[in-house]
């Protein structure tokens, strides 16, 4: 039996998982609702895209309107459409995950959001939608992508130490690594390049520091 036809179709959104690291924690970007549905709660950045937007740029826009952050790396994640995600009505989010250092972003409530804040991934506040969902998928990319890509680039600065590197890794795995085959396999996979620069740490031996062959790209390990 077919189906009965509803006059109205579905609206789009795109919500953002905005990972960094602080305080030694993989971090989430949230914001606390100004208007209903879920006033008050927790949430991932996001809205309804525009009729003639393409869905990156609407990703780009909705993070900048309502937390102030532009200028990231974003990739697409994933598409969340369950009929009673929303309230609402029927609508589709097609989610995208951002990942940046830390150092200069500066997050401010703006649009639809009252407030701003970073939440450790693994310990956060109940979220609106399904946005829990969200993150936990791109917790799950972001390590399996570090198997085979330069993603963990995205975390750190311009230049950074082999150190830092394995910093961002174990991070984001959770469990340590060993020091010596780990350098060798970045050295190896001839992603990163070494500068003339170094990097002094109290009394300890200078650190060679690196940058990424191709920043702001994410390549894939062969």
């Amino acid at each position: 039996m077919d189906r009965p036809v509803t006059s109205e179709a579905p609206a789009i959104t795109t919500d953002i998982v905005l990972f960094t690291l602080r305080a030694d924690a993989l971090q989430v970007l949230l914001i606390r609702r100004r208007n209903e549905p879920f006033k008050g709660m927790w949430a991932l950045p996001g809205g309804f895209i525009e009729p003639d937007e393409p869905l990156e740029d609407g990703a780009a826009r909705e993070l900048e309107e309502e937390a102030g952050i532009s200028g990231v790396y974003l990739e697409q994640l994933c598409t969340f459409g369950r009929p009673d995600r929303d309230p609402r009505r029927r609508v589709i989010s097609v989610a995208y995950y951002a990942l940046a250092p830390a150092d200069g972003l500066t997050p401010r409530a703006a649009s639809d959001a009252e407030a701003t804040g970073w939440f450790p991934a693994n310990d956060l506040p109940p979220l609106a939608f399904d946005h829990d969902e969200m993150v936990n998928t791109a917790r799950e990319r972001l390590a399996a992508k570090l198997g085979y890509s330069t993603i963990a680039v995205q975390f750190l600065p311009e230049r950074f130490s082999l150190g830092d590197l394995q910093v961002v890794y174990e991070t984001i795995l959770n469990r340590p690594l060993d020091k010596r085959n780990f350098r060798k396999r970045m050295l190896a996979i001839g992603l990163i390049e070494a500068t003339r620069d170094e990097r002094r740490n109290g009394n300890h031996r200078p650190a060679r520091l690196y940058t990424a062959r191709n920043p702001g790209e994410v390549e894939i390990i062969k």
